[in-house]
């Protein structure tokens, strides 16, 4: 008998206690699995009461989570032990770190929030050996504590240094003002802020530090303070308690208005993402900077899960609530942490301690973390694309990003443009072109005062609260046309005038920015000169001047302490000696009145004018005909005898005759200047240095003078001139007496002061080479200063146009003493215009005898063989202009005397033949039979 089949029922039953069975054995596996997971305590230290701090805290708890779920296979997990500091107090949080590491002992620590606070965990940390990583910590004075673990997961505000300058930059401002808070944060930005400045020719006039709990007359002080200055560009690098309050205060006194800057750095700007940024109302038009974040779509979802969630666990929050960078950096920071510790592993992850016995205090007996070297060096090479772009650590601080402009409209913020190390400014944040800081990069600006029109940043009202710059200017003994410093009882501070006080006066007013300065006299209390200009340069060096103004000259080792501007005047060392009359006597002096251009040029125009009559009277006068040797023999003694007015040639042609009526001209003019010159010559006395080379002072052990507190002094000594042949004098009045008393031959100086002199005392005195060159004066200030560079630019501008002319017409006399050197002769550029005239007159005399010589043959030329060249054709034409023209009317009158002569001759020869013939007949006559018949005959 055949089993019965079980019903379909028992096999689904059977399949159900199979499939459940299997469930159980895997839950009991995957429980088993999880119990295994090593727990790895971290810790973080934030401020919930900010806004930085709450989202900060929402993103780690999202990225924990996040985490794990992607990566189950994973045998630790990070368990996170949080402490809130409800303060920015770095007691507490230090207090707070030091539980984490003592009593807790957490193998890595996320925060502290501030870079404060960061500044004491990071030692505790380093002593422990614990990393401590900051996702807000962006202070760039951090890196100084030399923490192989303390990470900045932040990106350092130092980055932001470079592109404010080049919002500077773009538009041209030259001084800026930051506005910072008064605390490591602040102070933080500073160096990296004033070295971008600086590269960008951006001066600084002063510098705003704001207490960080500084109440509202503190904050108007300072407004009021910066309200008064010159400068209209304000850099704010403060927190966003100190901030809004700042901006808000500003807002109120006016100083949001049209004409003013202000620039705010990514811990401000990240404030209006805040629901509580209350104060953008008072930022209208402020530009600010902020990291950008690539849009991706992990990031939007990632947006939408975190507003969920975070209005979840603040259900007081408004809707608008918006996540900041500062949340992506911590997102980021807790994947690297956890990435590294699975690298690292669980196993060693206690503490050591160091001291078992008692201590005084808690830090004597804090423990060492046994995978803390492990895991510096993990997270080191931690690299990964995050919420916030590439994720890497170079040298322990997270690498740049590009940055966002934005500007501050409404109720939000509109882009503007993009900086990017590589690139500078551009309108589109992937943009591959070079590097670029023209503000045609940027979109359009609205700035306060809701304008579009660019402020010029700076005030053109100074007023004397600002810092004023301390010009120090070199005194002199005795009275200069440079510096000339006067002190009047009557006036309370002194006088400063003269050549180089004008020219700094003037490129101060040329400057694109008003600068403020006075003038202090380098002397001392008693009124006299306090050093030498070397002195000087070194106080300028030690800062207890700003500049320097005076007859300075710019030499190699004064550069080594400040910086000089470019020079503003022509200088070299050069010699001076009195000068002794002496008359001409020299065979050749005949040549000296021209100088040798004129004489070349005059005889090339001797010999071009005499081709041009040739050419003209050729063809229509006999003079001008001949054999090659006697035409070019008759033009040149013609073009030369017309300089004397006595050519005997004949002129045939009107062409002809207007060239040597014009070269006549020429020529009476040149022989006239030519004989009062010579005159001159033979008969005034010349006069001539008494020394005329170094080499013949020292052969005949001459003494020379130089000036005292002056680096001539050590230039001559190099001459190998003895010591007591040098003598020292203090003014220019002083060396006249010195040549007075003849107590000096020559003497050695710069070129300013010395030609200053010639022309007080012309012609007694005149300069002779050979000259030492020098750089010229400049005007002096510290080094890196970035006035150099303006007061250059302005000083180049004031010397292509009229006013450097004026101020030296005003201050030195003009030298009107003729030169030693071929004070008689006369060049070419004295009759340049009378050569003009007499050439183009020529060569218009030549193309008018060409065009009509051609118009009249111009049927010979029509009509030549197709097959006869270019050149024969030139040829047959100069053969036809060798020969006679027989139109002409000297030709025509000619052949009419001639024709008149032939005509009387052949009259008289047709008479003389009637008379032979008649003689003639007579004789051939008898006359024998009848005699009276021969006599009539012969009558």
């Amino acid at each position: 008998m055949a089993k019965k089949k079980p019903p379909a029922e028992a096999y689904v039953f059977r399949l159900l206690v199979s499939l459940i069975v299997c469930m159980r054995i895997f839950l009991a596996t995957a429980e088993s699995s999880t119990t295994t997971k090593i727990q790895i305590n971290i810790g973080t230290i934030v401020n919930l009461d900010t806004w930085v701090g709450k989202v900060g805290l929402s993103c780690l708890n999202m990225a924990l989570s996040d985490f794990h779920n992607s990566h189950p296979h994973y045998n630790t997990r990070l368990f996170l032990h949080i402490n809130d500091s409800n303060t920015n107090d770095v007691v507490h949080s230090a207090a707070a770190a030091l539980h984490l590491i003592k009593d807790v002992e957490v193998q890595a620590i996320i925060g502290p929030q501030s870079s404060m606070q960061a500044n004491f965990v990071i030692d505790l940390g380093d002593k422990a050996k614990v990393p401590v990583v900051s996702f807000s910590a962006t202070s760039p004075s951090l890196a100084s504590h030399r923490s192989s673990y303390f990470f900045q997961a932040a990106q350092s505000d130092s980055y932001q240094a470079k592109a404010i300058s080049a919002i500077l930059e773009a538009f041209g401002w030259r001084e800026a003002v930051p506005i910072y808070v008064d605390n490591d944060f602040g102070r933080g930005l500073m160096p990296s802020l004033v070295d971008a400045l600086q590269q960008a020719g951006v001066r600084i006039p002063y510098r705003s530090a704001i207490p960080p709990a500084a109440t509202d007359d503190q904050i108007d002080t300072e407004l009021y303070k910066l309200m008064s200055m010159q400068s209209r560009v304000f850099i704010l690098h403060l927190s966003p308690t100190v901030g809004s309050h700042l901006v808000t205060k500003a807002a109120e006194i006016g100083m949001m208005n049209e004409g003013y800057v202000w620039i705010m750095t990514n811990s401000l700007t990240d404030l209006l993402t805040s629901p509580n940024a209350s104060a953008i109302n008072s930022m209208q038009g402020v530009v600010g900077i902020k990291t950008h974040v690539p849009k991706t779509v992990e990031l939007e979802n990632f947006r939408v899960r975190w507003k969920t969630q975070f209005l979840k666990e603040n259900p007081t929050m408004v809707d608008d609530a918006e996540l900041n960078v500062f949340g992506l950096w911590a997102y980021d920071a807790v994947f690297a942490l956890a990435m590294a510790v699975e690298k690292v592993g669980g196993k060693g992850s206690g503490f050591r301690k160091l001291n078992a016995s008692s201590g005084l205090t808690d830090l004597e007996n804090i423990g060492v973390s046994e995978n803390g070297p492990k895991l510096r060096e993990a997270l080191s090479t931690t690299r990964f694309r995050g919420l916030g772009g590439d994720f890497s650590f170079v040298n322990r601080k997270l690498q740049s990003s590009t940055f966002q402009i934005v500007n501050v409209h409404g109720h939000g913020m509109r882009s503007i443009g993009f900086w990017t190390p590589s690139n500078g400014l551009t309108r589109k944040w992937n943009s591959t072109s070079t590097y670029s800081t023209s503000k045609s990069n940027l979109g359009s600006i609205i700035w306060p005062g809701d304008t579009t029109s660019q402020p010029e940043g700076y005030t053109k009202y100074p007023t004397t609260i600002g810092k004023k710059l301390r010009i120090a200017v070199t005194m002199k003994d005795n009275i200069s046309s440079f510096v000339q410093v006067v002190n009047d009882s009557s006036r309370s501070n002194p006088e400063f005038t003269g050549f180089c006080i004008e020219v700094f006066k003037a490129v101060m007013d040329a400057m694109p920015y008003p600068v403020i300065y006075e003038f202090i006299p380098f002397s001392k209390p008693d009124g006299k000169r306090a050093g030498t200009n070397n002195e000087l340069i070194y106080q300028v060096y030690l800062g207890n001047y700003d500049g320097a103004v005076g007859d300075i000259t710019i030499i190699a080792n004064r550069s080594n302490y400040v910086d000089f501007t470019l020079p503003y005047t022509d200088s070299a060392v050069t010699m001076i000696v009195p000068t002794k009359g002496m008359k001409m006597k020299n065979a050749w002096v005949f040549l000296k009145p021209l100088t040798w251009d004129l004489w070349v040029t005059t005889g090339c125009f001797l010999v071009f004018i005499g081709f041009v009559v040739w050419v003209l009277e050729h063809r229509n006068n006999d003079d001008f005909r001949g054999p090659p040797s006697h035409q070019i023999g008759i033009s040149f003694s013609f073009a030369l005898s017309t300089t004397m007015l006595v050519h005997r040639e004949r002129i045939l042609s009107n062409l002809a005759r207007f060239v040597v009526i014009i070269w006549c001209f020429v020529a009476t003019i040149l022989t006239q200047s030519y004989t009062a010159s010579l005159t001159s010559l033979l008969t005034v006395e010349q006069l001539r240095p008494s020394f005329t080379d170094v080499n013949e002072l020292l052969k005949n052990g001459e003494k020379v003078g130089y000036p005292k507190y002056s680096f001539v002094g050590r230039m001559i000594e190099g001459l190998k001139f003895k010591q007591e042949n040098l003598k020292e004098y203090n003014s220019l009045q002083h060396l006249e007496q010195l040549f007075a008393n003849d107590e000096i031959s020559a003497a050695f100086d710069e070129n300013p002061y010395l030609e200053l002199f010639v022309a007080q005392h012309c012609p007694n005195f005149t300069l002779v080479g050979p000259s030492y060159k020098t750089n010229g004066f400049g005007f002096v200030f510290p080094r890196g200063s970035p006035l150099v560079g303006d007061v250059s630019r302005a000083i180049l501008k004031m010397i292509e146009g009229k006013k450097m002319k004026e101020i030296e017409d005003a201050w030195f006399v003009k030298n009107s003493c003729s030169t030693t050197k071929d004070s008689f002769s006369l060049g070419l550029n004295n009759f340049w215009g009378l050569f003009l005239i007499a050439g183009i007159a020529s060569l218009s005399a030549l193309i008018i005898c060409a065009a009509i010589f051609l118009y009249k043959h111009r049927q010979i030329l029509m009509h030549f063989d197709s097959e006869l060249s270019i050149c024969g054709k030139i040829r047959f034409m100069f053969k036809i202009f060798d020969e006679k023209d027989l139109s002409s009317h000297a030709f025509k009158k000619t052949s009419e005397l001639q024709d008149r002569r032939n005509r009387s001759l052949d009259g008289n020869i047709h008479l003389h033949d009637q008379a032979m013939d008649v003689i003639e007949a007579s004789q051939n006559t008898d006359c024998s039979p009848s005699p009276s018949n021969c006599t009539n005959q012969s009558v």
